[in-house]
């Protein structure tokens, strides 16, 4: 194991020891950083009726006949429930950490590096497998990897196995399978955010160098010269922090290590930050959501349930309903409905995941997870499912496994599908 993804562990472990202090009165400060040991799973969890519903899948990972069994002749009370179910597909060619997946315009999913690897896998949803695809020239972890206009993928920083940090950068190009060179950053960093302007650039922000010392510069790249350009440092340095793109094309970045509940905005106009309204409350590992009507959901983080909306018009933050569980390290994902999904986040880890109702501004549990892809990222597929896969299992070990969501059927009192 390297030490990138052992220091990452270390740190979790950490996390969990300083809860169990905090749980008897022994470390004050350890109760405002550490998951409450809630007890995994809440009594109305349907893992069993799931997996009863489960077991009328028949068919290969790579059609939908288990859901087409369901769509019509399941219409029991769990059913109704699980508005998502969950089930295993094809396992990656080989365990992960850290990596990046990415949607590519032809409906595959790419995924690069994580546990210092230099492989990479495709995903073909209609038939649940993963072929090999053209390697990396460094193996990585940590990276980032953004869709560019163009539909090559570039992929940023990050590091290698030995705690090396990177500076180069790859493109990669899904009609030759191969990963070409193009210009470095201008410094090496981890654990930062990429993030795809209207203009077409990519602007990276935060992270941490070495020593861990978190980042304020952030940098430009122009596809068409293949180079990176220094751009206006932010306010604050940061890391683990989100960045979203607003529908005005500036970009939201929010909390992170060293960011506590600050927020701030970046102009891509002028190339400057400006600072806006603070959270409600210090957010680190949390997710953040462009929801359709322009507000950002940002839910989560480490011992954290709460959430709270943001209004790009007033600057303003709104606390929201809170999320039944902490999740920190976790996957949200703006649904094609506007409910936004979030699973597959630890420690503890909960298999069942939630969705976030912006007509409500309330939560409700939903279904559990067949496997357990901590960390994973989650990625929307073109045919409206959630594909995991990767992460860690329960034990902190790396894995293969891969599982995708689906909305389930929904039935009146007579059993017929309203769908």
């Amino acid at each position: 194991m390297n030490r990138l993804t052992q220091s990452k562990k270390t740190a979790i472990l950490l996390v969990l020891i300083a809860l169990t202090l905090a749980c008897f009165g022994l470390s004050p400060q350890a109760r405002a950083v550490d998951p409450p040991p809630d007890g995994g799973y809440p009594n109305q969890n349907t893992a069993e009726g799931e997996d009863a519903l489960f077991s009328l899948t028949t068919g290969a990972d790579n059609t939908a006949t288990g859901f087409d069994v369901l769509d019509s002749n399941t219409t029991g009370s769990d059913n109704a429930l699980a508005s998502w179910m969950w089930r295993a597909t094809g396992s990656l060619l080989t365990t992960r950490y850290n990596h990046t997946a990415t949607l590519l315009n032809n409906g595959k999913v790419l995924v690069a590096g994580g546990s210092g690897l230099a492989t990479a896998e495709l995903y073909n949803p209609a038939t649940g497998t993963w072929a090999s695809t053209g390697n990396l020239s460094t193996g990585r972890e940590l990276h980032t990897a953004t869709l560019l206009s163009t539909g090559k993928v570039l992929v940023a920083g990050g590091g290698i196995i030995g705690g090396g940090f990177l500076a180069s950068t790859e493109l990669y190009d899904p009609v030759t399978g191969t990963w070409t060179a193009t210009g470095r950053i201008i410094t090496k960093r981890l654990n930062h955010t990429a993030t795809l302007l209207s203009n077409g650039k990519v602007l990276v922000v935060g992270g941490y160098k070495a020593g861990y010392v978190a980042l304020r510069n952030a940098e430009l790249y122009d596809p068409v010269s293949g180079t990176w350009t220094a751009t206006g440092p932010l306010t604050t340095a940061r890391y683990y922090h989100t960045a979203t793109l607003l529908g005005d094309g500036r970009v939201l970045v929010t909390g992170g290590h060293d960011g506590g509940a600050s927020a701030e905005l970046y102009d891509p106009a002028t190339g400057t930050w400006t600072l806006t309204g603070s959270m409600s409350a210090g957010r680190v590992l949390h997710m953040a959501t462009l929801l359709p009507g322009g507000q950002v959901l940002a839910a989560g983080g480490v011992a954290l349930n709460s959430a709270e909306l943001y209004d790009p018009a007033t600057g303003v933050w709104t606390v929201t309903g809170s999320l039944n569980y902490s999740r920190f390290s976790a996957a949200a994902i703006l649904l094609p409905n506007g409910n936004v999904l979030v699973a597959a986040g630890g420690f503890p880890f909960h298999r069942q995941a939630e969705l976030y109702d912006p007509a409500t501004g309330s939560w409700t549990l939903t279904g559990s997870l067949v496997n357990n892809n901590v960390g994973a990222p989650g990625t929307l597929l073109r045919n409206g499912k959630v594909l995991f896969e990767g992460g860690l299992d329960t034990s902190g070990a790396p894995t293969a496994t891969a599982q995708v969501g689906s909305r389930a059927p929904s039935f009146d009192g007579r059993g017929t599908n309203r769908d």
